[in-house]
Formats: structure tokens, sequence, C-alpha cells
């Protein structure tokens, strides 16, 4: 990394720093400080009863302690399936170490609530595993296994399992690879066993990063709105926030929940980059020397590939169903379909909605991913190239939407911006607070990227053009941004790629048929009586985990595994 030498703000730069802020302002901190102010005042006077009366309301505790249940469930199989996973990935050497790694990732490219859609088929009452369990005759078809029981909860946690555990495992890899090998060797050397070293030395060393991957895992489980929604398991607290949208004006309840999930998700990230940050200060974690890796035995080797191929089916078998449910003609009391069609892909052309769906999240996330691209190479550019009082609080305004989760800013935006007759109101052209809760959401990644290509890039280039007579605006134009391109590229490939199928603001901001993206399409379409409807919305599925994964290809390739820096905390 390099360090850049940096000036002070001139005019330009103090116009592009107040139009960060004012845009931040106006679509960060203004729907954040509606929800607080509509919860926390009474007949114009400050007053804490409508926050209170959640706890005093049994079904909401009750809601509350399913939500709080099901994210601590998803957090704690997460971290159990990771660790050893990890473990295996940094301490031995494995062939085709690479298409293992791949297929562990996929989940990523799949939100789960569209995964639902094919574990329903596979694990429902009278899908695939009972119907071979029936014919195998160990259990008849009249006594089937309820594997999503209680309402539809365990659904739920296996979904989000299956996709949150890839988060876990990229930060826990990551902390483990950076443990001082000679920590581990002395212990061995002293003679205690592997499993010992592993507990007493390993494991208090990688705690920072199992924390970190923990609290993104536990954020987006207890956040999650379209899983529960697939599944019907209502009583949960964003489920209940979403069904509070419409009659908020009667029901004030559905700010206070908003700001109990606000309170919760800021108070964890809040702790976990000060646990994190003193963690990282305090231990060693990376030696001077290179640690050999081990070889497997024979029975190690096929106990630890066939887990793993085992776990990456698992993984991929959401994917998997979702696929087949777009060809079939008919899927109903079968184990694979019993007809296949390519009609349904047809209909994402010739059916309005589905058609208007995909034009419409392509629009807008090509939209939004330009607001950030230019958003964020001008917060890059202040924070790496300029000094000025409050350079760390506009870092930390920034980066701010990873801590706020979406159902807390759509909510904001619905509530907030709902001004009679306006243009920005989401209840009269829902697309252009689509746009820009998009771009709000991504901003911090693609400021991450453009920070990277920033301290990379040694300055001395960019002081020869001053030198020269170039403006700063043309030394931009000509030097820097040619030289960071293959971040920026990345950055807004990521951005519009996580825009395409984003769920939570789509769900609740689309308000309208015409501006209804891909995510809300899909579940107008399960929503639907007629059968064919859910493979219509599988074969959008299809086609959005399609562009996701040639998005994070593309990424990929251009930075390389630099990527996955951006699933960590």
């Amino acid at each position: 990394m390099v360090q850049a030498s940096t000036k002070r703000l001139g005019v330009g730069s103090f116009a592009v720093l107040a139009g960060l802020l004012l845009f931040l302002t106006a679509f960060l901190i203004y729907p954040v400080a509606f929800i607080l102010t509509q919860t926390f005042r009474d007949e114009g006077h400050f007053s804490v009863s409508v926050f209170f009366s959640v706890f005093q309301n049994p079904f909401l505790l009750r809601c509350m302690i399913n939500s709080l249940t099901i994210a601590g469930l998803v957090t704690f199989l997460s971290i159990v399936i990771s660790l050893p996973v990890a473990h295996v990935f940094t301490r031995y050497s494995l062939r085709g170490r690479g298409l293992m790694f791949v297929l562990l990732l996929a989940p990523l490219i799949l939100p789960p609530f569209v995964g639902a859609i094919g574990i329903k088929q596979i694990f429902g009452r009278f899908g695939s595993i009972n119907l071979i369990l029936d014919h195998l005759g160990l259990i008849p078809l009249n006594h089937s296994i309820d594997f999503f029981g209680q309402g539809g909860a365990w659904g739920v946690v296996v979904i989000q399992v299956l996709h949150l555990y890839p988060i876990a495992l990229l930060n826990i890899m990551a902390t483990m690879s950076h443990v001082d090998p000679a920590m581990r060797e002395a212990a061995l050397n002293l003679g205690a066993r592997p499993w010992r070293v592993f507990r007493t030395v390993t494991m208090p060393l990688i705690r920072p990063g199992i924390f970190a991957g923990g609290i993104i895992v536990f954020i987006s489980s207890f956040t999650d709105v379209g899983t529960p929604l697939v599944f019907g398991m209502r009583h949960v607290i964003p489920i209940q926030i979403f069904d509070r949208i419409g009659d908020t004006h009667v029901d004030p309840s559905g700010y206070a929940l908003v700001v109990l999930v606000l309170i919760l998700t800021s108070g964890l990230f809040i702790i976990s980059k000060n646990y994190v940050a003193a963690k990282e200060a305090t231990l060693q974690t990376r030696g001077s020397s290179q640690e050999a890796r081990g070889v497997l035995s024979g029975f190690q080797k096929y106990m630890v590939y066939g887990g793993i191929f085992l776990l990456g089916f698992v993984s991929v078998l959401p994917h998997i169903s979702v696929i087949a449910a777009s060809f079939a003609h008919r899927w109903f009391f079968s184990i694979l379909p019993t007809e296949w069609t390519m009609a349904h892909y047809a209909e994402l052309i010739n059916l309005p909605l589905a058609r208007d769906g995909i034009r419409n999240s392509l629009l807008f996330a090509s939209a939004s991913a330009g607001i950030d691209l230019i958003l964020g190479l001008g917060c890059a550019f202040l924070l790496t190239r300029r000094k000025f009082a409050g350079q760390f609080a506009l870092d930390v305004l920034v980066m701010l939407p990873l801590a706020i989760p979406g159902l807390v800013l759509a909510f904001g935006y619905l509530m907030g911006f709902n001004w009679k007759d306006s243009w920005i109101n989401p209840r009269i052209n829902p697309a252009y607070l689509l746009i820009i809760a998009y771009s709000v959401r991504r901003l911090p990644f693609m400021v991450r990227a453009a920070v990277t290509g920033f301290t990379q890039m040694h300055p001395a280039y960019e002081e020869a053009s001053a030198n020269l007579g170039a403006s700063p605006f043309r030394t931009l134009r000509k030097i820097t941004i040619p030289l960071i391109s293959g971040h920026l590229v990345a950055g807004t490939i990521l951005t519009f790629a996580f825009a395409v199928l984003e769920v939570s603001d789509s769900l609740i901001l689309a308000m309208k048929t015409e501006s209804y993206p891909i995510t809300k399409a899909i579940y107008t379409l399960l929503g639907r009586i007629d059968a064919s409807a859910g493979f219509v919305a599988s074969a959008m599925g299809v086609l959005g985990m399609v562009i996701l994964a040639l998005c994070l290809w593309a990424a990929s390739r251009i930075v390389g595994k630099r990527t996955s820096e951006l699933f960590k905390m």
C-alpha cells in the first residue's frame, strides 16, 4: 500500500464534499431521523411510550423471540459448518481446491428467498425427499416428515444457513490464514494433541474472525424479509414491519419495531468493530515464516473430500431445484418433473410482469451503479488525496449503510418521503427511490474498491501532472482514473450485480406494478394460484442467478481474490 500525499480542500474538492454530504443527509440521515422522531414523539412531545409498547405486546414479544431464535440458530450453525471447512482449507493441500471453494461459495449468487422456492419443492410434505422415502418403503406418504415444522421456521433456518455460511467461512478463513504457525508448532512440540492446540491456541486467535462473520450472519438473518414470506413464517419482526407498511399512521408500532431493529443491528455492528479492532491490535496474527500445508492420509482424504462435496451439493441444492423448476412443465407428486419445457423462459418475454420486472431491475441497477461510481470516486478522492476536518466522520458516514439494514432504510424512505403529489413519493412513482435505495445500500462497496485503488497508486504520477500545469480535474481524468480503472470497474460491476437481486428495498418500495423489479415480480408470481406462475418465477430466479454469477466472475477476474474482502466487516 502506498502512502499518498494529501492537500487541503480546494473549491472543487469542497463542492464534491458538499454534494456528497447533501446526498447522504437526504437519503441516509433523514429517513433514519424521521423514523426516530415518529417513534419518540407523542402529541408534539418527547415520549418513549410508543417504543416500550412493543415490549408490552405479547404477540410482538413472541415475534421478537422467534426472530432472535432463528438468527441465533442460523449464526451458530453457520459457524459450526465454517470452522472445520476453514481449518481444512488453510492447513492442508487439497487437489481441486479452487473448484471446491467455488462450490462452497455458490450460495452467494442466489437470494435465499429464491432458493426457498426450490427447497419447498424438494423438502415439502409431498416433495421429492418424502416421495423417495415412500418409494423405498421407509416412511409412508401419509406419515411424511414435516421438515419445515413450526410454521416454516426450520425451512427459514435451513435456507438462511445455506446462503449465509459462506460469509462466515470467508471471515474465519481470512483470520485463520494469518495465524502465526510458530505458535501452533510450539504447542505441538510441547506434546499437545492437535485438538488441544486448536482449542487453546488457534481458537483464541481466530475469535475476531468468528465474531465478525457471526455478526454479519446474525444481522442478515434477523432482518431477512423474503425467506419468511416464502415459507409463510409471519411471526417474526421483519414480516410484522412489512405487514404494517400500509397502516403505520394508525398503528405506530411499525416505527417502534424498525427502531428496535436499528438499535440491535447498529449496536452489534459497533461492538463487532470495536472487538475486532481491539483483538487485532493486541494479538500477533502473522508470523515471519510460511507454514507448510499438511497432507491428508487415505482415510482423512476420503472423509474431507466426501464432507466438502456433500456440503457443496447441499449448498447448491436450492439452485439445482430452482433450475429444474424453471424447466418443469409438470412437477406434482413426483420426485423429478415428469414433463419438461422451455416455455417458462419464453414467458420472461411474453408475460408483462416478468418482462417489465427484468427491464426495471436492469435499468434501476445500472442507474444506481452509475450514481455509486460518481459518489464513490469522489468520496475515495477526498479520503485519500485531501486533508480536512471531519475526514474520519465522512469515512464513518459512507460506511454507515453496512450497519443499517435495508429493511430500516426502505421503511424510512416509504414513510419519510410520503409527500403528497411529490415526484419522489414511492406511492406515486417508486422508481426514483428504488434507484436511490440501491445506490445508498451499495455505496460502501464502491468506496472501498475506489479507496483501494487510490492507496495502491503512487501519488508521484499525480504530482508530476500537477507540476506540468494540469488542473486537478484534468489530472484525475487523464492520470488517476485510468490507473485505478480496474478497481472502479470491479466495484461498479458488484454494485450493479447486488442491486439486480436486492430484496428488502424491492419488496417494500415497489408500490406499483409497472415499477416492480425482478425480486418483487418473483414474489408476486409465487402468490398466484396458477401452478405455472411458480415455474416462471423460478425462470426469473435462474436469470438473476446467471447475471449475478457472471458479474462476480467478471469482478474477480479484474481484482482477483480481493473480491472476498467485500463480505468481511
